[in-house]
């Protein structure tokens, strides 16, 4: 049974950082593309950053230069830095794993950001 569990979201100031981790279970973890989401209060779940099975990154626009997606293989693990965070950085943080070849995705239930003076 696959299973995604995001850790480390909570509340900081404006320019501050966090680390989100997404451990996962019941899956052969170094062979699937892992994706961050997030979604806003009133608004669309939106693609954040992902990192594939030979480690290339890509970010979306509104994190670029602030965010970093890396992973362990071994620790079944995806994490999140996020630097220089913003009040618009505030959402619910989703993990997506994504089977290139079985192209089945599976999601974590999600854990809290809020950026707030």
């Amino acid at each position: 049974q696959v299973q995604l569990v995001e850790s480390g979201g909570g509340l900081v100031q404006p320019g501050g950082s966090l680390r989100l981790s997404c451990a996962a279970s019941g899956i052969s973890f170094s062979i699937y593309t892992m994706r961050w989401y997030r979604q806003a209060p009133g608004e669309q779940r939106e693609w954040v950053a992902m990192i594939t099975s030979t480690s290339t990154t890509t970010y979306a626009d509104s994190v670029k230069g602030r965010f970093t997606i890396s992973r362990d293989n071994a620790k079944n693990t995806v994490y999140l830095q996020m630097n220089s965070l913003k009040p618009e950085d505030t959402a619910v943080y989703y993990c997506n794993a994504y089977h290139p070849l079985r192209l089945t995705s599976n999601w974590g239930q999600g854990t809290q950001v809020t950026v707030s003076s």
